[in-house]
């Protein structure tokens, strides 16, 4: 993405990962990263993080309550997606490699991925984030053609 028409690298430190630790990134991976964060804050306005928070509470089970967060990751990791679809779309911003970089960063902070370098083993029941194939198909379902209706991960086909 351009910046005063320049591409720039930048460090950064991703908390969950433990021993990933810090990385430089692209332009790119930082603009999924921001995007993503501000895909969390739009189920926050709209109340549907209050909603899952409470059938989370209700469900009284675990594996239902990381089911449902996982939802909440891949409906912002889609979001990201049609943000990157409508500001390029607006602005002409993307270069070569962006799309690239989004889709390792997406991939990079999968459960599975995290779990196997940190655990040395994969517990899928215990995901809250999803599987780095699950964050980078919905990515691209959000990218492919901008429309925010794609982003519905509440049905069970959806996963």
């Amino acid at each position: 993405m351009r910046l005063d028409n320049r591409t720039e690298s930048r460090t950064v430190e991703d908390h969950r990962g433990g021993r990933m630790g810090r990385r430089s990134v692209g332009i790119g991976a930082q603009a999924y990263i921001i995007a993503r964060e501000v895909g969390h804050h739009v189920p926050n306005l709209l109340g549907i993080s209050d909603e899952v928070r409470a059938a989370q509470q209700k469900s009284g089970q675990q594996t239902t309550a990381h089911e449902l967060s996982v939802r909440l990751e891949m409906q912002a990791d889609c979001f990201s997606g049609v943000w990157g679809h409508r500001a390029d779309n607006m602005q002409q911003i993307r270069e070569a490699g962006d799309i690239d970089q989004a889709l390792t960063a997406a991939a990079v902070i999968g459960d599975d991925r995290l779990q196997r370098q940190t655990q040395g083993r994969v517990a899928p029941e215990s995901f809250t984030h999803g599987t780095s194939s699950q964050r980078v198909r919905w990515f691209k379902r959000g990218m492919s053609r901008g429309d925010l209706r794609r982003c519905d991960s509440s049905s069970p086909k959806s996963m």
